[in-house]
């Protein structure tokens, strides 16, 4: 191996070790911060020298418990919902010749442009029409207004690589659209409904300024706004320790989603930038 091949060698693995250093210790100091007694938390450590686990039992006694499982069935009912629609839209986007699908294509671009400050007001007045203000269901149906768009448009992007020859024999056997698009794409899709699913769920977890607008109380609201909740007169006396604590438990369920769907989450991302 040359002295070049070397330094380019040593410059690449500096480099990947200071980009993984820099996304994992906010994580890794999190997780420490946990678990540091509350008398030690302003004593910077890397490695703290006492360790507790009473910022968790604090958080789990609390309703805290109540605002994951919000988040858990807020977050499976958007991906669900949004996934069906979607496939129906991608489908219609993709593969059905129709005046004006170029701009209903932009138009969905466009609708997942906006921020959600400029939706929000709108968006409140409907909710409270239907009666669902301050229901988990409120959450739900205003979260669809940002993961719906998105995922049509992805979906749609990976149904257009798939070859149509499937679709004319499966046409050809008499097939219905909808026998197509359930029996045929689903399959094909199925990485990228999975990588899909992954950033729509994330998308609904992490979601804030819905979340605090349109819920009320502990039985409907879900971790961001919960941790919000979590604050002191000043930031030397906000509870860091029960923060980071809760921060690291809403942090478990995306990573344990991440590690069980890995391979299809390459997969899906890699199938889009592959010519079918």
């Amino acid at each position: 191996m040359t002295a070049g091949r070397l330094v380019r060698r040593a410059a690449f693995v500096v480099f990947l070790a200071a980009v993984l250093t820099f996304s994992l210790f906010p994580l890794y100091y999190a997780l420490v911060t946990s678990v540091t007694p509350s008398g030690d938390l302003f004593r910077p450590a890397i490695y703290p020298d006492r360790w507790t686990i009473e910022h968790y039992r604090g958080i789990l006694a609390g309703p805290f418990l109540r605002s994951i499982l919000n988040s858990l069935l807020v977050g499976a009912a958007v991906v669900a919902l949004t996934l069906g629609v979607a496939l129906g839209a991608a489908y219609a986007l993709a593969r059905i010749r129709f005046r004006g699908r170029a701009a209903a294509l932009l138009g969905v671009l466009a609708i997942s442009m906006f921020p959600q400050i400029a939706v929000l007001a709108g968006m409140f007045e409907l909710v409270r029409a239907l009666g669902l203000f301050g229901s988990l269901g409120a959450l739900i149906f205003s979260y669809l207004t940002l993961t719906l768009p998105f995922a049509a448009w992805v979906l749609a992007t990976f149904m257009r690589g798939i070859p149509v020859e499937l679709e004319e024999a499966a046409a050809l056997d008499g097939a219905s659209p909808l026998t197509i698009l359930v029996r045929i794409f689903v399959p094909i899709l199925q990485p990228a409904l999975v990588a899909t699913g992954l950033l729509v769920f994330i998308a609904a977890w992490n979601e804030f300024l819905f979340a605090l607008t349109f819920t009320l109380s502990d039985e409907s609201r879900t971790v961001p706004v919960a941790i919000a909740l979590l604050s002191g007169a000043s930031a030397f006396e906000l509870p860091w320790g029960p923060i980071m604590a809760a921060a690291v438990l809403v942090t478990i369920p995306i990573v344990l989603l991440a590690l069980v769907f890995q391979r299809h989450i390459v997969s899906g991302l890699l199938a889009g930038a592959i010519k079918q």
